[in-house]
């Protein structure tokens, strides 16, 4: 998580996404920097950013709206794509000596038939509009105008962007008594490294179609890139849909990503991901993701897209785990030393109802025999039998009426 909380500022710096081999933040972890900085307060977001997740940007920029208090976002080394929509959040946009902003259209790629591509087509379509939408109500600009600029790729150095309307100002720059701006520095966007002031974010800005010379001769000293780290035996996973992104990628030019249940719910993501036609489709990937939220087993939603899942069996293996959990919740009424952590780890492992109930049966009968029951007062008639038949039939009574086993089963 590449969120820093000090006081009431907030540095965002990195990839906009959870994303696992990049620093990155998402709106969740916006959400929880708020609220440790206060509902009402004033806060001042410092955003270094390439971009990344397309609705993971709009859902940051709304989390942002959302605040009560005063917003100053201040624009530090780079706000593109993704990341400058959640610049357009701010009450006051501010761009840092040397900073770059960049607006465009979202990109994607779609293996798959006719009807596979005409989805993604509309996809792109409806998630540009949005976007422009956002950069027309800051900027004053019509949405014609946006989208001809999100078309043709525009980057923006400071100056640029205050004229064009996506800053309110230069960052130290002055004043006179009539209300004009000082000395005006002039940044180049094709210049050497110390013209840019603050270092932007790690990015591979080569996935853009118009980058600054500067930028990408960066990247490639760097070796910055987005693509995903091999690990050693890692598992081999189905392809699934290619989701949209806010960079244009070359076709083929990235491996998979790892299963992400942020990016299954955004639909959105930074690189292509090679699919066939027969694995997951987009609207189900988000209905299946959106159904592991509501079950309250988010972390369902990767390993489901992963297997290929369709939605009728992601519903049985989310109920599944939904009774799971109250299995163990009633488990550990009787036996609190349970783990909390059972059902998860449960789920996880992939066992049944089934698997579950007979694991916390022996667990439970364990404990009931190991569990010493004295008493002072004199026996009125024979002692009940003793052993572990005698606990078994004992615990699964208990079990009967805390609805933990089903009667007679």
């Amino acid at each position: 998580m590449a969120v820093l909380v000090n006081g009431s500022e907030i540095v965002l710096s990195g990839t906009v996404g959870n994303l696992y081999w990049d620093d990155s933040f998402d709106a969740a972890d916006v959400i929880l920097a708020l609220a440790r900085v206060g509902r009402d307060q004033d806060v001042t977001i410092r955003l270094n950013s390439g971009g990344g997740i397309a609705t993971e940007g709009a859902a940051i920029h709304a989390a942002l709206c959302a605040h009560r208090g005063r917003k100053t976002i201040i624009v530090e080394g780079v706000a593109a794509s993704a990341a400058s929509v959640i610049a357009m959040a701010g009450d006051e946009r501010v761009m840092a000596l040397g900073a770059v902003m960049m607006i465009h259209d979202p990109s994607g790629f779609t293996f798959g038939t006719v009807a596979d591509h005409e989805i993604q087509i509309r996809a792109l379509t409806s998630l540009a509009s949005a976007m422009a939408g956002i950069y027309a109500e800051r900027t004053g600009k019509t949405v014609d105008e946006i989208r001809a600029a999100m078309q043709a790729e525009l980057w923006m150095s400071p100056d640029e962007a205050v004229a064009a309307g996506y800053a309110d100002r230069v960052q130290g720059r002055t004043t006179d008594d009539t209300g004009e701006s000082g000395e005006t520095v002039v940044i180049d966007l094709g210049g050497d490294d110390g013209e840019l002031g603050a270092e932007p974010t790690a990015f591979d800005f080569r996935l853009y179609q118009h980058p600054p010379e500067r930028l990408v001769a960066l990247a490639d000293r760097r070796a910055w890139t987005n693509r995903a780290r091999p690990t050693a035996a890692a598992p081999a996973v189905p392809p699934r849909q290619k989701e949209t992104s806010m960079a244009n990628d070359p076709a083929g030019s990235s491996p998979a990503l790892p299963p992400n249940p942020s990016a299954a719910l955004a639909a959105v993501v930074d690189k292509p991901i090679a699919t066939t036609a027969t694995t997951v489709s987009r609207a189900d990937a988000s209905e299946i993701a959106t159904l592991c939220l509501e079950g309250g087993v988010p972390a369902m939603a990767s390993t489901l897209l992963a297997e290929g899942a369709s939605v009728e069996q992601a519903k049985a293996r989310i109920g599944s785990a939904g009774e799971i959990k109250t299995l163990v919740a009633l488990a550990r009424r009787a036996d609190p030393s349970i783990p909390e952590a059972l059902a998860t780890d449960m789920v996880a492992a992939g066992k049944t109802v089934e698997h579950a109930r007979a694991a916390l049966f022996d667990k439970l009968v364990a404990t009931d025999e190991a569990t010493a029951v004295s008493s002072h007062h004199v026996a009125q008639k024979a002692p009940a039998q003793a052993g572990p038949d005698a606990a078994k039939t004992n615990m699964r009574s208990q079990l009967e009426r805390a609805g933990l086993v089903k009667k007679g089963a």
